[in-house]
């Protein structure tokens, strides 16, 4: 996966060192822009409430899992009590709570997970929607991502801007 993320980023700059400047004779003037995605993600408010409304969903999932957790220690401290047959029919009654545990941590960490990607998904849907939006109105000719810029001045990136229509509409 990193390597194809590599070969993308490469092929990205070799496009538009060689494509940007043949639709630059054609056009005019070239504008470049650039964007620092883990940034604008980041700082968007979206983003943060999202991320906060998972931490809530995490930590009820965690004190129902402690719930389950207590219930099996009171099983086991119950167990040392009884007899050889009651050992065994509590045994499986532990058994059977185990694993019982053992599924709701992979359901809550499959559903967390399933729904962070979902948000992820959506956010980053809508940031390439404004960034779109902000180059045509804006009249750039390429926006980067920062990860394939190699140098930029401070002066072409757009990442405060779109930062801050994201968080206006928010």
């Amino acid at each position: 996966m990193k390597m194809l993320k590599s070969f993308l980023s490469v092929a990205a700059i070799v496009a538009a060192l060689v494509f940007v400047p043949y639709a630059t004779a054609y056009s005019g003037e070239m504008k470049i822009g650039y964007i620092n995605l883990g940034k604008t993600f980041d700082e968007y408010k979206k983003t943060q409430k999202y991320e906060s409304t998972l931490g809530e969903k995490g930590e009820n999932k965690e004190k129902e899992r402690e719930n389950l957790v207590t219930k099996i220690r009171e099983l086991k401290e119950e167990m040392v009590l009884l007899s050889d047959k009651g050992k065994e029919e509590k045994q499986t009654l532990i058994d059977e709570k185990i694993k019982e545990l053992q599924e709701f941590d992979r359901e809550t960490r499959d559903d967390l997970r399933q729904e962070r990607d979902d948000m992820v998904r959506n956010i980053l849907e809508e940031i390439d929607e404004i960034i779109q939006d902000y180059g045509k109105d804006n009249g750039y000719t390429v926006i980067l991502n920062d990860r394939v810029v190699i140098y930029g001045t401070e002066t072409i990136d757009v990442t405060q801007d779109i930062i801050d229509i994201l968080n206006k509409k928010e």
